[in-house]
């Protein structure tokens, strides 16, 4: 297992930047891709972006491509999430998952998430 914690949610804006930030403990964490998910109030959660072990490889989902990006700095068991260009459609809590192995899309193939942090995003 792997623990996660996120910070750097807020109120924005509509036009404005915020950075997600996500620290792991417990394993090795280049071991695990990690993604990006969100859910919106009476949404179910849905996949943001994601990105392999060592950073070779990154998807996004069509709605944030553009303004979203994905990072991770291993050495400090991070991965971040840079969104610009925010819109109110963005708003929701917003979690980093890590998945042993092969980066998915898909939520139920993550078994470690964080608490969440709220982004929401003013018009």
């Amino acid at each position: 297992q792997v623990q996660l914690v996120e910070s750097g949610g807020g109120l924005v804006q509509a036009g404005g930047s915020l950075r997600l930030s996500c620290v792991a403990s417990g394993r090795t964490f280049s071991n695990y891709a990690m993604g990006w998910f969100r859910q919106a109030p009476g949404k179910e959660r849905e996949f943001v972006a994601v990105i392999s072990r060592h950073g070779g490889t990154i998807y996004y989902t069509e709605s944030v491509e553009g303004r979203f990006t994905i990072s991770r700095d291993n050495a400090k068991n991070a991965v971040s999430l840079q969104m610009n260009s925010l819109k109110p459609e963005d708003t929701a809590i917003y979690y980093c998952a890590a998945r042993s192995g092969m980066k998915s899309r898909k939520s139920y193939e993550y078994d470690n998430w964080g608490q969440g942090t709220q982004v929401t995003v003013s018009s």
